[in-house]
């Protein structure tokens, strides 16, 4: 289980290592551009059965913190349901990971 440390007082938010890097690799691409957006996702049972939601941009510092050794391929599909998500009003959406169908893409980090 990874974290994604958000703010300038770190609030760690839990995310499955795959969930993580398929994460950081939309947000990493939507700053690089300069564009700002929210972060929902549906919250663990185990905190409360809610959902939250964070504002991404890029004054913000994050920080991606991966408990798993080994490299992570990327679902393609996955990555551009997650990007057009993130460019809509609402802002990324985290939901389940689809099955692909397509090759995957190595994490390049």
């Amino acid at each position: 289980m990874g974290k994604l440390l958000y703010g300038a007082v770190k609030t760690e938010i839990a995310f499955d290592d795959r969930v993580l890097a398929h994460l950081q690799a939309v947000i990493s691409s939507k700053l690089r551009r300069g564009e700002s957006f929210f972060l929902n996702w549906k919250d663990d049972p185990s905190v409360g059965d809610g959902h939250s939601a964070i504002w991404i941009g890029a004054g913000i510092p994050l920080y991606f913190k991966y408990y798993g050794g080994r490299p992570i391929d990327l679902n393609r599909q996955w990555l551009e349901q997650l990007t057009l998500s993130a460019g809509s009003n609402g802002g990324l959406q985290l939901g389940d990971e689809p099955v692909s169908l397509t090759t995957s893409t190595p994490r390049n980090d």
